[in-house]
């Protein structure tokens, strides 16, 4: 005996831009880096450390605070230049800069102590796999057809 279906009721999956996959990954990535950073803040001595000048082994200074916010800025400029730049451009832009961020993003858990293993490994696990997603993505960007391309090129002349 076979079941009737019901067509009306099928939800339609039409498929995605490389451009907005890569964007949504990007903010992905933004929010987990901001949000790891922030909960940092909790850790016992970090705002004491922050207070008397310091970060990790680092002295507070204007070179070191630029050097933090080119590192949150890239990734945040990512989300817009994934939508924005031309496909072969964008392409190579998010595998140049998710590539630079695999041993940026490792860096995090440097000194710290097994006490906090599962934190960093989570939150450096979860950042890894949004940067191998947008490595995918862009390394499988679809390739248009010769004619297709060719047409596209026409009209817009």
């Amino acid at each position: 005996m076979t079941m009737p279906t019901n067509a009306s009721n099928a939800l339609d999956n039409p498929p995605m831009p490389v451009q907005a996959k890569l964007a949504a990954a990007w903010t992905s990535f933004m929010f987990l880096y901001i949000y790891v950073d922030y909960f940092h803040l909790h850790k016992p001595g970090v705002i004491d450390s922050l207070r008397a000048g310091h970060v990790f082994t680092f002295e507070i200074s204007p070179t070191v605070l630029t050097a933090m916010l080119a590192s949150v800025a890239i990734p945040a400029m990512m989300v817009t230049l994934s939508a924005a730049l031309p496909a072969r451009a964008n392409r190579v832009t998010n595998l140049v800069v998710a590539t630079l961020y695999i041993p940026y993003s490792l860096f995090n858990a440097v000194g710290e102590t097994w006490t906090w293993a599962f934190f960093y490994g989570l939150s450096i696990g979860l950042e890894l796999l949004l940067l191998a997603f947008i490595l995918r993505s862009a390394w499988t960007w679809p390739r248009a057809f010769a004619p297709i391309a060719r047409a596209t090129a026409d009209l817009r002349s």
